[in-house]
């Protein structure tokens, strides 16, 4: 009896329970009580606990001298070390583009001299930009902004020399 399927399962019929009276109680499927009584798959801490309960065996006599436990959960740490690193790779990956955030905020400033271009361009800008990005949220302000004061820049400039032409006099001094 060292091994936790083996304990659980004699703490079961100790108990005079069957896997559905457990599976009920737990609020679990019969396949889990079965599969943690046949060695296929561990109990969750939570559900050791109210297996605990249930039993009324203390959760170390419940997994006491449990190589089977011991490998498991060496072979998860190991998992969860190899998971960091993995993900600590793609934050580094993701987080290289610092440089980009503050290329596109001067694309954006510099497309503000130029009315037209400062309509389009900070569009651009703004669905090129990630949340990755230095200053993302600066960079969607500031692209507002640009785009507002210059489709102001662009009206000004169509209504003067389009819409409503002005016409130039010129006067002579004598």
């Amino acid at each position: 009896m060292d091994s936790v399927a083996s304990q659980l399962k004699q703490a079961r019929k100790t108990r005079n329970l069957s896997q559905n009276d457990v599976a009920t109680i737990l609020h679990i499927s019969r396949q889990s009580i079965s599969k943690w009584e046949n060695g296929r798959a561990y109990p969750d801490m939570d559900n050791l606990i109210l297996l605990s309960d249930l039993y009324q065996k203390s959760i170390d006599e419940l997994v006491q001298n449990n190589e089977e436990l011991r490998k498991q959960i060496k072979n998860n740490d190991q998992k969860i070390k190899e998971d960091r690193a993995e993900l600590g790779k793609i934050n580094t990956e993701l987080y290289q583009n610092r440089n980009e955030g503050f290329i596109l905020l001067i694309l954006v400033l510099a497309s503000a001299i130029v009315p037209p271009v400062g309509i389009i361009l900070p569009m651009y800008v703004m669905w090129r930009n990630n949340r990755y990005n230095a200053l993302h949220k600066t960079i969607y302000l500031v692209s507002i902004i640009v785009i507002l004061i210059s489709a102001w820049g662009t009206y000004i400039f169509l209504s003067d020399n389009w819409l409503e032409p002005t016409h130039t006099e010129v006067y002579r001094i004598d």
